[in-house]
Order: C-alpha cells, then sequence, then structure tokens
C-alpha cells in the first residue's frame, strides 16, 4: 500500500494541506457496498446494497433503525457504523425523555458531525471509517443527509454512496425532478432503479437488497426478503408505468414488526436506566423537581 512520511498520523499535515488519514477514510466509504437515499415532499426512502463472506455466511444489513423518525443507511466499516448507530440512538432516547418530542434530524446530523471531526484533530484517535445516509422526517418535513469522515455534511434531494456509486449518481440526476411529486411506491422504485446501476455482476434480490422508508404518518420501516420482493419483481418487469403492486399488507406487516421491535428496546432501556438509577431520599423525594437525562 502506497505510504509516505506525512501519513502517520491523523493530526499531521502534508505540505499540500492534506489529512492522508482522513482521506484514507475516506476511501473505505468508497469501497464500502453501494447506499441510495432520495426523498419527496412526504417520504425518504434509503435503498441498500448487502454483501456477505461467502455463499455460506449470511448478509450483512447495512440500514438500521435510529428511531421511529430516522434510520441510516451505511457505507464503509460496518462496526464503525454500529457504533455511531448506538450514540445515535442514545441521543434520540435522551432528547425523547427530557422534552417529550422527537430530535430534529439536522441537530443529530450535526452532532454526528461533530463526532467525526473530533477524530480528525486527535493523535490517539483514528477517524470512523463509515460514511452516513440519515434519513428522517420532523416538523419541517422530510431530509436526507449525508455525514463524511472527514466532519463534514450535507443534505441532498437525493445521493449515493459507495462503491461504483457514480452509476447510481447519474440515474439520480437524470430524474430528481421528478421525485418530489413521486408517490412512494414510484420513490421506492427509483432507489432500487438507481441501486442496481451500482452492481458490477449479478442482479438486486430479496437476499442482497435493503429498503427503508419513513414519512409523514409513517414510523421509519425496513423492507427485506419477503417485504421487498414485490419490489422487485416489479422491477424485472417490461419498463411500464411505475404501478408497482407493492403490498400494502407487507408495508403494514414491516412496520408492525418495527414498532414491536422497537417498544421491547425502549422498554429494556426504561428498565435499565431505573435500574441504575439511585433511589430519592428525604426532602429529594418529596420535591422530586424533574430528572436529569441520561448520559450518551
Amino acid at each position: 500500500m502506497f505510504r509516505n512520511q506525512y501519513d502517520t498520523d491523523v493530526t499531521t499535515w502534508s505540505p499540500q494541506g492534506r489529512l492522508f488519514q482522513v482521506e484514507y477514510a475516506m476511501e473505505a466509504v468508497k469501497q464500502g457496498s453501494c447506499a441510495v437515499g432520495l426523498t419527496s415532499k412526504t417520504h425518504v426512502v434509503l435503498a441498500t446494497l448487502k454483501r456477505s463472506e461467502s455463499e455460506l455466511s449470511s448478509f450483512q444489513r447495512k440500514v438500521f433503525k435510529i428511531d421511529d423518525h430516522m434510520g441510516i443507511a451505511i457505507a464503509g466499516l460496518t462496526a464503525d457504523g454500529r457504533v455511531l448507530c448506538k450514540y445515535m440512538r442514545n441521543e434520540c432516547l435522551n432528547h425523547k425523555y427530557v422534552y417529550e418530542s422527537p430530535l430534529p434530524v439536522g441537530r443529530l446530523v450535526r452532532q454526528v458531525a461533530d463526532k467525526h471531526q473530533v477524530c480528525t484533530q486527535r493523535s490517539w484517535k483514528r477517524p470512523y471509517g463509515v460514511g452516513l445516509l440519515v434519513g428522517g422526517v420532523d416538523a419541517a418535513g422530510p431530509h436526507l443527509y449525508n455525514t463524511c469522515p472527514s466532519g463534514n455534511y450535507y443534505e441532498y434531494k437525493a445521493v449515493a454512496i459507495g462503491a461504483r456509486s457514480q452509476a447510481a449518481k447519474t440515474y439520480l440526476e437524470k430524474h430528481y425532478e421528478s421525485f418530489p411529486a413521486a408517490s412512494l411506491d414510484e420513490l421506492v422504485r427509483h432507489g432500487l432503479k438507481a441501486l442496481a446501476g451500482s452492481l458490477s455482476d449479478g442482479e438486486l434480490s430479496a437476499a442482497n437488497t435493503a429498503v427503508s422508508i419513513v414519512g409523514q404518518g409513517l414510523a421509519f420501516t425496513i423492507l427485506e426478503n419477503e417485504g421487498i420482493e414485490p419490489y422487485l419483481a416489479a422491477l424485472r418487469q417490461d419498463e411500464g408505468p411505475m404501478a408497482v403492486e407493492a403490498p400494502p399488507a407487507a408495508v403494514a406487516a414491516a412496520a408492525a414488526a418495527a414498532d414491536a421491535a422497537s417498544a421491547a428496546t425502549l422498554a429494556a432501556d426504561a428498565a435499565a436506566a431505573a435500574a441504575a438509577a439511585p433511589a430519592p431520599t428525604g426532602e429529594a423525594a418529596e420535591e422530586g423537581e424533574g430528572a436529569a437525562p441520561m448520559e450518551s
């Protein structure tokens, strides 16, 4: 691998004003499996391509639920993505615990970007080798953000990251003007078409594809395996009208399963917090003026 005297430390500048360790982390994102995100006036869709180490292993998940109104798709080191996912979930839980309202998407993205940036300014740390597509809905409407290991973040109408993502970007650039007025089914199909452009061989299947949807009145839902098959079947058909016979039943079932899992996770977190919190004594128990937020 190419090395030089300026890439041994993340805080060492080259004469050209470059931080090579940060650039290497950004290269790790480019080598990860492709992830595509796109938005309409009401919904956000994230489509990801899953990889497996061999025919004997399972496919690695690339999309994660953060809260009912938000989720992420990742490209790069999955382990780094899981760490950031845990941090984001904790921040959402703390905000809901203190303010009794969902955490705005842009605020959380800024906090994650700051977390990225700290790792570029500490010699004993390394940059996170993962890029995030953060899709969510808040009071301002649907949002799609992309974070970078350098600490930069951008909001997009549509974007693709990961290996061979340029083909997906080309498709999105050709069709993005139709996205705001698109229905949810049309948006999902656009995402799958863009994702298919990033394949070097083979085709999209229920095993290697995952799609997540979130929107106004629709909690974050992950469609994979049987849930994504109707969309893939419609994609394999001729290029007719974008009428996907997409299953309200499949979407509802996936949403119900996601809600059940979310409820179980929140209940477990609440029980753990209650067990860890010291019991109030004396006057503090009588006053009870609010609770302190959990540490993230």
